[in-house]
């Protein structure tokens, strides 16, 4: 029922992805009536669905605090299908601080160190697709919370795209150690110093995320967010201009004519509908972010990567890594403690000396 086209978009979307793989079957959640009517456009998807019809739903400027306290909308029955293991992924295009707040209540944390989920997307790149996390979940995050991301989404990128050991860059403003806020500049030392098993590259910058210098990029949610809506909106501002471009004049558009099969092959990465599909990383559980805006192939899109995680062993292969990456950093934090009790001592004979003195 959420983002903003409701079902005809949604079951629209779910038709697509059966057509791409029929195996599926669909839970859909919210208006009985409303979602009936589009579904019997689609025969096929009508035999492997079922609708679970509530008259309660979230608006997309609902407060999160307001959401939760109500149990039967169509966001929360549909969270309560992958806890109750009737389903294996929830997909939503509706509103992004309900479902995180949904998610993390009903279905709660991987493991009792995590606090918040991160929501990770596929940024494209020459190399094919990267992963970057968090990109809206979390405004700010300390250094143990961006390893906690890099963990993620190691794991998910090897679910999703293939990779055995991709390769984390920590997102700062230079890639120099001196450079980067406080937070930021633990998280690389702990990177480099701690035994986390992953494939660490150092400080990535902006430019690189465009370029792929690594499979996965980490930062805070509030800094992810700006870049990605930034490059989303740099991507509709190139189409604009080229589009404007070809139209000019007549030998223009011959030659958009000419090239349109190129033209759509080299633009066809940077149209957010093929990356579609957020997924809030760290739960016991698959839940999967649409764009609000999403249309039927966008959406089909997000669902596809529900299903990818599904069929994957990314939650077993993260628990995992979360369970090292605990008991690596009470060694790193062990091995310290007798330093700095031999500091505190210096410390305390020095100002035993200055006294007498």
């Amino acid at each position: 029922m959420g983002g903003d086209h409701g079902p005809a978009v949604t079951v629209a979307g779910a038709a697509r992805a059966l057509s791409l793989r029929d195996n599926l079957f669909f839970q859909l959640h919210g208006d009985g009536p409303g979602i009936e009517a589009e579904l019997a456009k689609y025969p096929a998807l009508k035999a492997r669905a079922t609708v679970h019809h509530t008259d309660q739903f979230i608006t997309m400027d609902e407060k999160p605090a307001s959401a939760i306290r109500r149990r039967n909308t169509s966001l929360a029955n549909a969270i309560n299908a992958v806890k109750a293991g009737e389903a294996r992924a929830v997909v939503s295009a509706g509103n992004t601080g309900a479902l995180m707040a949904l998610s993390k209540m009903i279905l709660k944390m991987l493991t009792d160190d995590l606090e918040r989920p991160a929501i990770g997307c596929s940024w494209p790149n020459p190399n094919g697709f990267a992963t970057v996390l968090d990109v809206g979940a979390n405004v700010t995050s300390d250094a143990r919370q961006l390893i906690e991301f890099a963990l993620m989404g190691a794991a998910f990128h090897k679910a999703i795209w293939g990779k055995d050991r991709p390769s984390i860059g920590l997102l700062n403003v230079g890639s120099e150690d001196v450079k980067g806020h406080d937070e930021v500049k633990e998280a690389h030392r702990l990177f480099k110093e701690t035994v986390l098993g992953l494939n660490y590259y150092g400080f990535v910058e902006g430019t690189d995320l465009c370029e792929g210098t690594t499979d996965v990029v980490v930062t805070d949610g509030f800094t992810g967010n700006i870049a990605l809506k930034t490059a989303e909106g740099a991507a509709r501002f190139m189409q604009t201009m080229l589009k404007r471009g070809f139209m000019s004049s007549l030998p223009a558009m011959i030659g958009a004519w000419l090239s349109k099969g190129a033209l759509k092959k080299t633009l066809r990465p940077l149209d957010p509908a093929e990356s579609n599909g957020g997924p809030l990383l760290g739960l016991k559980g698959i839940v999967i972010k649409s764009h609000g805006g999403a249309d039927a192939r966008s959406f089909a899109n997000a669902i596809k990567v529900g299903v990818s995680l599904a069929a994957s062993g990314y939650e077993r292969e993260l628990a995992a890594s979360l369970a090292q990456m605990t008991h690596s950093l009470a060694e790193s934090q062990a091995a310290l403690a007798p330093d700095a009790v031999q500091t505190d001592m210096k410390d305390l004979a020095v100002a035993s000396g200055s006294k007498a003195n």
